[in-house]
């Protein structure tokens, strides 16, 4: 469930709350990357996609059936793999657990891989090479996805946040008790989505950088609760 009051002892810092915006911002960024220059499906909206391979289907567009098909099989194994890893990690609620952190690594490892062949090809690759980023993106986003499950209660959704917004305006606006930290997340999606767009429009082959940067960011953010001083932590039950 969305909290939308402010940070107190024992919850999330500020760090965190941050890591989650920059996090949300790599979706915006990977996203306007997967629909606008690969092959119009999204990379970590799953239930975008499901209607997409329906209406493929319906209009007997392969092509379309077959994006949306990499897209969920990538998300899928990026969610699985996660899943296994972080399966014994105990979740706290200052800091999230070692794995989640080594996950995110992999994941800007990842970006970082699918920037430079995005910029080796000039922001124009060929069939291939877009499948193979197009499923990697997928995968990332299902990775992401699955460690902030496996952060618990000091994490929160970044790549759907359909019910993000519907909570915060019931439970928040509702209430007359709005916090501040669900709107930075939407504004990051925006301005990440933005950022890529704008380079895809005027220096193409650096629009898959910025999703690299801000998850490089992200993990920076996230480690500081584990560098500060205090009892060992512990990343099985």
């Amino acid at each position: 469930m969305e909290q939308h009051v402010p940070s107190r002892p024992g919850g999330p810092g500020r760090s965190l709350r941050v890591a989650v915006v920059l996090l949300v911002a790599v979706s915006g960024g990977v996203e306007a990357v997967s629909f606008l220059a690969l092959d119009k499906v999204f990379a970590g909206v799953m239930t975008s996609n499901l209607a997409l391979l329906g209406m493929a289907a319906g209009r007997s567009q392969a092509a379309g059936a077959r994006a949306a098909l990499l897209a969920l099989g990538g998300f899928a194994t990026g969610l699985l793999a996660v899943a296994l890893l972080t399966r014994r990690c105990a979740a706290h609620a200052d800091r999230w657990p070692g794995r989640v952190v080594l996950v995110l690594g992999a994941d800007a490892l990842l970006l970082a891989a699918g920037a430079l062949a995005w910029g080796a090809a000039g922001g124009t690759p060929d069939p291939t090479t877009r499948d193979a980023l197009q499923c990697g993106a997928a995968l990332v986003m299902g990775s992401q996805s699955a460690a902030m499950v496996a952060a618990g209660r000091a994490a929160a959704p970044t790549t759907y946040l359909t019910g993000t917004l519907a909570t915060f305006i019931t439970r928040g606006v509702g209430t007359g008790r709005p916090g501040v930290w669900v709107p930075l997340r939407l504004a990051g999606l925006i301005a990440g989505a933005a950022l890529s767009a704008g380079l895809l429009e005027r220096a193409r082959a650096w629009a898959a950088l910025p999703p690299f940067l801000l998850t490089l960011a992200a993990v920076a953010a996230a480690c500081v609760p584990l560098l500060r001083p205090g009892p060992p932590a512990s990343d099985t039950r």
